[in-house]
């Protein structure tokens, strides 16, 4: 039985004055209102109606419990309403998840022209090296994957990129400059734990060409200098000459300009990748879900081109 809706209708029969009018204002049949009344009652353990030929009529119990009925039905009907009020309306909170480095670099100089044009929704921003598990419990899961991902999830595409192998002009001096990807397996390698997870051993490097020219090279790299989930300790550490580090590029444009850091074998990439906003598995979209995403979507060509710029790139 259906509690809730036994009750509705049991509180409908009192309204209408009769099982047949409750009925048709319900639009079900007259037996199906009677049955469900009485499996209430014999739920409850008590009658509640008084039924005549004419009219039913409230015992007792019956007015105590329609009393009871009412108050939890108006609960009920204020909460759906809220909650519908919550979701058309673009105020309250947007929990969002991504990993630092988007965090950082793609999301926080969004957060100002956002702020202007929805200052009533705030943006709850966490960080996880590790998103793609967490995706059900956030709005929005902003998650960086590789060009052969082939996951389960509800997801905009939002723009591509590649990952590249750099390091520092003081370093390339200090160890010599690769010439081709096998010159690399003599070099301290800075490596990204996500990446040794897919790989145990932890040392191989797959390099693809760029222009597909030349098959994939694989490289074992067995002079590791640091381990690390934190893309930003290891931008660092190549920063500061430590060895070569696979990097986003979009991430390291600025320092690629700057001649902070060296694109080593530039006809060289390590893999492409795509940056996903990811939603929970359910039907329903928020409005202010929506209108994030539509902003996000609509920042996404002017972020990447304001990077890019500043990175003195017009091509890429």
């Amino acid at each position: 039985m259906d509690r809730l809706q036994a009750m509705r209708v049991f509180a409908r029969v009192v309204d209408e004055g009769g099982f047949a009018a409750a009925a048709r204002a319900l639009d079900m049949s007259p037996p199906v209102v009677t049955r469900m009344v009485a499996d209430l009652e014999r739920h409850l353990g008590t009658r509640l109606l008084q039924r005549t030929t004419r009219k039913v009529a409230l015992t007792d119990a019956g007015q105590a419990y329609l009393e009871r009925v009412r108050a939890i039905l108006f609960d009920i009907e204020d909460a759906e309403a809220h909650a519908a009020a919550s979701t058309r309306e673009l105020r309250g909170s947007l929990h969002v998840l991504a990993t630092p480095v988007l965090a950082t670099y793609f999301l926080a100089p969004l957060v100002a022209p956002w702020r202007a044009r929805y200052p009533r929704l705030l943006l709850d921003i966490a960080t996880d090296n590790y998103v793609a598990a967490r995706v059900d419990e956030f709005d929005v899961t902003f998650m960086v994957v590789p060009e052969d991902y082939d996951g389960n999830i509800v997801a905009r595409n939002l723009f591509q990129g590649e990952a590249v192998v750099v390091a520092s002009p003081t370093y390339l001096q200090r160890m010599g400059m690769p010439q081709t990807p096998a010159d690399l397996g003599h070099h301290q390698y800075l490596r990204d734990s996500a990446m040794a997870m897919h790989n145990p051993a932890g040392r191989k490097l797959r390099l693809q060409h760029l222009q597909g020219q030349f098959a994939a090279q694989e490289v074992d790299m067995p002079h590791v200098a640091l381990q690390s989930v934190s893309t930003e300790l290891l931008l660092r550490a190549a920063l500061d000459g430590v060895g070569v580090a696979v990097m986003a590029r979009l991430l390291i444009e600025p320092y690629l300009a700057s001649g902070a850091l060296v694109h080593v074998l530039p006809d060289w990439m390590y893999s492409r990748y795509t940056v996903y906003a990811a939603l929970p598995t359910r039907r329903m979209v928020p409005a202010r879900t929506k209108a994030f995403l539509d902003f996000v979507t609509e920042q996404v060509p002017e972020a990447v081109a304001l990077q890019r710029a500043a990175a003195g790139l017009v091509n890429y």
